[in-house]
């Protein structure tokens, strides 16, 4: 095979992450019929790939404070190294997120879509935007890593999927003005849930036929699906029973031990459980935002 060359020093591109009000898992016959329908909230707050041409290829994932303190690192991503073996490529991925990884925020999908868009510019494969996230979605699928956050990251807004993968319908709000709020517990590893077939049952079981129009009836259906779908921890029932006494639509991060909220009085209220994340909704999905010479 061709050896590719590099046309840049490095490339960064970005991605939002996402969150999953509620869906149901779709089994198709590969990775582009398997996914998941659904509703959701594409955040800005995601993550940033820096690709650098390497003969050694490395993947490094931090996640940082505010003040730029490293609190977590990791070393190895078996979805990141999968496509950077599709694509062949002689590569170092550096991926930067703010928020807590495997919390539910979609920052597996919002790294891989940034990780190919990064090394699709840097050595000039000519890729469509629909084959960058097509390759996102694959690594996702075969990792258990996500089913619907790749689809959803390809633009910004509140977000509606009429059908798995990435070429599906997708219904898009721009009705979400106000920050978001959320608080997490720790990690949900999604692979313990996506591969289980008890689990991926009672969660396609709890499925809300409804057409989520508002930013209310979003969060009403979310909630109702949180606690059908029996993922709901004892910790997350009990703060979103305090959330619904207050009137603050509050539901699940999915996959993710946390709660996310809006509207007036959701800080205050989970300041109360726990370090207040501040959210917002993306007005784009990926995109390149740096190309070094």
């Amino acid at each position: 095979m061709e050896e590719i060359v590099a046309r840049a020093s490095s490339v960064t591109a970005c991605c939002p992450g996402h969150l999953s009000g509620y869906f149901r898992p779709v089994s198709g016959s590969d990775y582009r019929t398997t996914g998941s329908i659904g509703a959701g909230i594409v955040i800005e707050e995601g993550v940033v790939v820096r690709a650098t041409p390497s003969t050694v290829p490395g993947i490094v994932a931090r996640r940082i404070g505010k003040d730029g303190t490293v609190l977590e690192e990791l070393h190895e991503s078996p979805p990141l190294a999968y496509v950077v073996r599709r694509l062949h490529a002689g590569v170092q991925l550096e991926s930067v997120c703010s928020l807590p990884i495997g919390a539910g925020f979609g920052l597996s999908a919002a790294a891989l879509m940034a990780a190919v868009a990064a090394i699709n510019e840097l050595f000039g494969l000519g890729m469509t935007p629909g084959a960058c996230a097509e390759l996102a979605h694959e690594a996702e699928i075969v990792h258990r890593t996500g089913l619907g956050d790749v689809a959803a990251c390809q633009g910004g807004g509140r977000d509606y999927r009429l059908g798995p993968g990435i070429a599906a319908e997708i219904h898009r709000f721009s009705d979400l003005d106000a920050p978001i709020f959320a608080v997490t517990f720790g990690p949900l590893p999604s692979p313990l849930v996506l591969g289980s077939a008890s689990a991926l049952e009672r969660i396609g079981a709890a499925y809300p036929e409804e057409y989520p129009g508002t930013p209310a009836g979003f969060f009403r259906l979310s909630r109702l699906f949180a606690e059908k779908s029996g993922l709901l921890t004892g910790e997350l029932y009990d703060l979103l029973r305090v959330c619904e006494e207050h009137r603050v639509m509050a539901s699940m991060t999915m996959l993710g031990n946390g709660v996310f909220a809006m509207g007036e009085g959701a800080e205050d209220l989970l300041s109360s459980y726990g370090t207040v994340l501040e959210l917002h909704a993306a007005q784009e999905g990926v995109r390149i935002t740096e190309v070094r010479p």
